[in-house]
């Protein structure tokens, strides 16, 4: 396969699925020697991306805003000058933005237009520019029957289903109970201490995430006999949360589960602390498209408990269907705590969801264009 340029456009490179996705495959198009180029207004996942032999042009495509438009003739000009074989979208705005200039540009020297669809967006107009593209990248099959069901009009040839993937090496299966990684997480975090559950709850502080489904989860085990269980929520503490933070541990005062909780900031160790926990949860209010979190947890060896919608449920109907319960059910996820806690269901002996098989099957789509033109 000849030497490719791939151009990737999103709003900005700070942190989340999207961004990650970005970077591991600007990574996979480097290792096969293909040029890797993205276009964000820039973020602190810049540098890991130039380290990995990409390149980043800064350019505000993200920002709603009727100005933003005036970018649209620099991403062509940028796409004729570096002879772009691939223009890769992965947001709605920069893909409005891509798509108008790949389509002004001669016929000839047009590249080929990628879009992937990686979350459950309100469907419309707006929204439909995510299912533009020659090859539509959907994220889970969730995310392809959300697509054929709201854009009936896209050719069922033009979907392609590659799941995101996980890096196997850095969620290596730890034996449990890991108790080196528990005393690592109680050092780090001494209110974690205790001989009882440990429950972990990662995410970003919004209220999506179901912050207050946990609490009210551990309140219910201790009520139950599990009086010494704790509940760990990383990512929950980041800057203008205070107010939601605030909020929830109110509530964890008026449910008398306070000094059982612990809210940190995202923690830059999360294999250790799904090898250190003994449930996972992953009680996200509105559907996933993927559900990163389930695959992460379940293949170091923790037990997932979480919400049958989304990406989770089609994770965790194929991974361990015994973490999977009907979404808003209090009563049946403190019955299923209690029964996962009991009696922790064996790991799934093999994970497919894996980074490499989301690179190259990534990698294989760009050939595919190149090669066929569709």
């Amino acid at each position: 396969m000849r030497r490719l340029t791939v151009v990737q456009l999103l709003p900005a490179l700070h942190a989340g699925g999207v961004e990650r996705s970005t970077l591991e495959i600007a990574g996979a198009l480097v290792r096969k020697g293909h040029r890797a180029i993205v276009v964000s207004a820039g973020g602190r996942l810049v540098q890991p991306l130039l380290d990995a032999g990409g390149e980043h042009l800064s350019l505000d495509i993200g920002r709603k805003s009727l100005l933003t438009l005036r970018h649209m003739p620099t991403l062509r000009r940028l796409f004729a000058e570096v002879g772009a074989d691939i223009v890769h979208a992965r947001s709605r705005l920069p893909a409005w933005l891509g798509y108008k200039a790949v389509q002004s540009m001669p016929a000839a020297t047009r590249p080929a237009w990628v879009t992937t669809v990686h979350g459950l967006n309100s469907p419309g107009r707006y929204s439909a520019i995510m299912t533009s593209g020659q090859q539509v990248i959907c994220v889970s099959n969730t995310v392809a029957a959300y697509v054929r069901r709201h854009y009936p009009q896209v050719p069922e040839q033009r979907l392609r289903v590659i799941p995101r993937g996980v890096d196997l090496a850095a969620f290596a299966r730890r034996a449990r109970p890991d108790r080196a990684a528990r005393r690592a997480l109680v050092q780090a975090h001494p209110a974690l201490a205790g001989d009882g559950p440990l429950l972990l709850l990662p995410g970003r502080g919004t209220r999506l995430k179901g912050h207050a489904q946990a609490l009210e989860l551990l309140a219910g085990l201790h009520a139950a006999g599990h009086g010494n269980a704790r509940l760990w929520m990383p990512g929950l503490v980041e800057p203008g949360r205070e107010a939601y933070l605030a909020e929830l541990m109110a509530l964890a005062q008026r449910l008398q589960v306070a000094d059982a909780v612990v809210a940190s900031a995202a923690t830059g160790q999360i294999a250790q602390a799904y090898a250190g926990a003994d449930l996972v949860l992953q009680l996200s209010s509105k559907p996933e498209a993927f559900g990163r979190t389930v695959v992460e947890a379940l293949a170091v060896g923790c037990p997932v408990l979480g919400w049958d919608h989304g990406g989770v449920g089609e994770l965790l109907a194929t991974l361990q269907p015994a973490g999977a319960v009907p979404p808003g059910d209090m009563p049946a996820l403190l019955a299923r705590a209690q029964a996962l806690l009991a009696a922790p269901p064996r790991p799934p002996s093999h994970i497919p969801h894996t980074l490499a098989a989301m690179q190259q099957g990534t990698l294989d789509l760009y050939e595919q264009l190149i090669n066929t033109g569709r």
